[in-house]
């Protein structure tokens, strides 16, 4: 029950900060909002989650398969983990994200459509690994104990973040209308670029911190 009550927080945190960034995906899940309704764009972000989701997985199983290099060099990984994450959060602080607008414009018919598009958008991106790899490294996520229920939970917290961020998203599009812009789309990356070099700074404080007491 402790390792599930960790996994918890965590795995939905990941969700979200995987969601989280205004790429093409999150300028797709806009605009059809924006154009179609809630729905369609919901539905995209699903299919964006899932395409993540597979991602997780590979990088989990990577990480479990490794898990007595991971046990060793803890704190190697999770200074690693804080450098990625930093350097991630800079790109992000200075990406415009209406850059994506053109290469999001994709139309859809159906919400099966809003899916698949959602997913293969995403998927076609491998290099959201090294940003996962931060994440979980960051968090301390894959534990070399975990059992195969503990897997399944975190999976499925991971895939509940990134579901909830884009019903939030979605809703949040759908009531506040035209008045979304381009500042406010600027305004949330930058947010969430300050959150995740926070998070890298905490990171590299406490392995240091924890390397400093051994």
């Amino acid at each position: 029950m402790e390792n599930i009550l960790y996994i918890l927080p965590r795995g939905i945190a990941i969700g979200i900060l995987i969601s989280a960034p205004m790429g093409p995906i999150g300028m797709l899940v806009i605009q059809r909002t924006l154009g179609k309704g809630r729905w369609p764009g919901f539905f995209t972000g699903a299919g964006a989650s899932i395409s993540d989701l597979i991602y997780c997985m590979l990088t989990g199983f990577c990480l479990s398969f490794i898990t007595g290099f991971i046990d060793t060099h803890q704190l190697v990984i999770q200074f690693i983990g804080s450098f990625v994450l930093a350097i991630f959060g800079i790109y992000l602080f200075r990406k415009n994200p209406t850059r994506a607008l053109r290469s999001a414009e994709v139309k859809a018919s159906s919400y099966w459509t809003d899916f698949v598009t959602g997913f293969l958008l995403p998927f076609s991106n491998p290099l959201i690994l090294f940003f996962i790899i931060g994440l979980f490294a960051r968090f301390n996520f894959i534990q070399p104990e975990y059992m195969f229920y503990h897997h399944f939970t975190a999976y499925l917290t991971i895939i509940a973040g990134a579901l909830l961020w884009w019903y939030a998203i979605t809703s949040g599009v759908n009531r506040l209308g035209k008045r979304i812009n381009v500042r406010s789309l600027k305004l949330i990356n930058r947010v969430i670029a300050i959150l995740l070099i926070g998070m890298a700074l905490a990171g590299a404080v406490m392995a240091t911190y924890d390397l400093l007491t051994e």
